[in-house]
């Protein structure tokens, strides 16, 4: 346990979660103002970046490419800060949005957050911990325009952009789930690529 607790504050995990309370807040605030159709689906999605880019932030760590030598129980410790930050960031909006009109409802919201996740693990594994972020953040820039095109033609259809699917949609939920499985399992592995201390 302690080993857990000290990882989790060298990966700012108590700020994480700050954040994920402050988008949840946000988004609860945000579901009493009435919203068009257009701005009722944007609207959540930008909240979704948001817990997913607080997620990702923790895979950064202070020590760099040292810590990887340390013990085989860093794959356990980041399996289990990924995987509990996942489920504090849908569990935190599902809150939020109880007994509010959320456009795409539930499955929607999973199915963004957990592909956004994904987005950000991968770009953890690829660019490094400190700019992880950038994955979901600059997804939230193409899933707003997946979400454009359905009121202006041509409309995007693939499932790779599902933001902009229908929350019944299998196919955007198997290529979200996808990209987070992935993510998942590389990040675990290798971690974030940080540099050399």
């Amino acid at each position: 346990m302690r080993l857990a607790r000290l990882h989790a504050a060298s990966r700012r995990v108590p700020v994480a979660l700050a954040a994920l309370a402050a988008c949840a807040i946000g988004l609860r605030v945000a579901l009493y103002a009435s919203w068009n159709t257009y701005g009722a689906l944007q609207m959540p999605l930008m909240v979704e970046a948001g817990c997913a880019a607080a997620v990702v932030v923790t895979l950064a760590g202070p020590f760099g490419e040292p810590e990887r030598v340390t013990g085989r129980a860093l794959a356990w410790l980041r399996l289990g800060t990924v995987g509990l930050l996942t489920v504090a960031a849908v569990v935190a909006l599902a809150v939020a949005a109880t007994g509010m009109e959320l456009a795409g409802g539930f499955p929607a919201m999973v199915r963004n957050v957990v592909g956004l996740i994904g987005i950000g693990l991968l770009c953890g594994v690829v660019l490094g911990g400190a700019l992880a972020w950038t994955g979901p953040v600059v997804y939230l820039i193409v899933g707003v325009y997946g979400l454009y095109t359905q009121w202006h033609d041509p409309a995007v259809t693939t499932p790779w952009l599902w933001p902009s699917r229908p929350s019944h949609d299998l196919g955007g939920a198997l290529c979200a789930g996808l990209v987070f499985l992935v993510g998942l399992v590389l990040f675990v592995r290798r971690g974030a690529r940080d540099p050399i201390d």
